[in-house]
């Protein structure tokens, strides 16, 4: 009989929390189409539970072009009623319109930065700081770099990009790894992070 892995509290809740969890949360990830899928998502979380996000996400990808900054960048908000009447996403106006917002944002740090990935990784010098977190209380809410990173995005027009969506959002993408030292994806991230990704 398998041996059941240990994993991070959070995850054991719900299977696809768990799915997430194992296969996604944590792993470096430098493309561009994903961090701004994250950035969506992170700020579309904001006030409620990751699961509540999380079994939404294909919707978010329909509702939203599969994230493609190009297209999106081109909305107005005339754009936000169609996708709340045809998409079982979170129904916030200002969320939803701080997609578009984002996107032209995005744009411009590509244009200044060549990747959206060069202007937000450069925030860990570009490779994965790892954390040894003993307890889920021991993990932060939000650290000095998170609120560097959501300065700064604020100050490049970004909408919905607080300290704590900017840690959870450094979390996801694998800028920081949190899992717990008792986790089992803890030392398989940090040995098998594609950093070229």
């Amino acid at each position: 009989m398998a041996v059941e892995k240990s994993v991070c509290a959070w995850a054991m809740k719900q299977p696809i929390e768990r799915e997430y969890h194992d296969q996604e949360w944590g792993r470096v990830n430098k493309s561009d189409t994903y961090l701004f899928e994250f950035l969506t998502l992170e700020g579309a979380q904001a006030g409620l539970s990751w699961y509540t996000i999380l079994k939404r996400r294909e919707a978010y990808r329909a509702a939203f072009d599969n994230y493609d900054i190009e297209k999106l960048a081109s909305y107005e908000d005339d754009h936000i009623e169609a996708i709340i009447a045809s998409y079982d996403i979170i129904k916030h106006r200002g969320k939803i319109s701080s997609v578009f917002n984002n996107a032209r944002a995005a744009q411009r740090l590509i244009y200044e930065y060549g990747s959206l990935a060069n202007a937000l990784w450069q925030f860990v010098d570009h490779q994965p700081v790892i954390n040894h977190w003993q307890t889920m209380a021991d993990i932060p809410a939000f650290t000095e770099t998170s609120k560097e990173m959501s300065r700064f995005l604020k100050k490049k027009g970004f909408k919905f990009v607080g300290e704590t969506t900017c840690y959870a959002f450094m979390q996801a993408v694998g800028m920081v790894n949190d899992h717990l030292v008792t986790c089992y994806y803890h030392s398989e991230v940090m040995n098998k992070s594609d950093l070229s990704k």
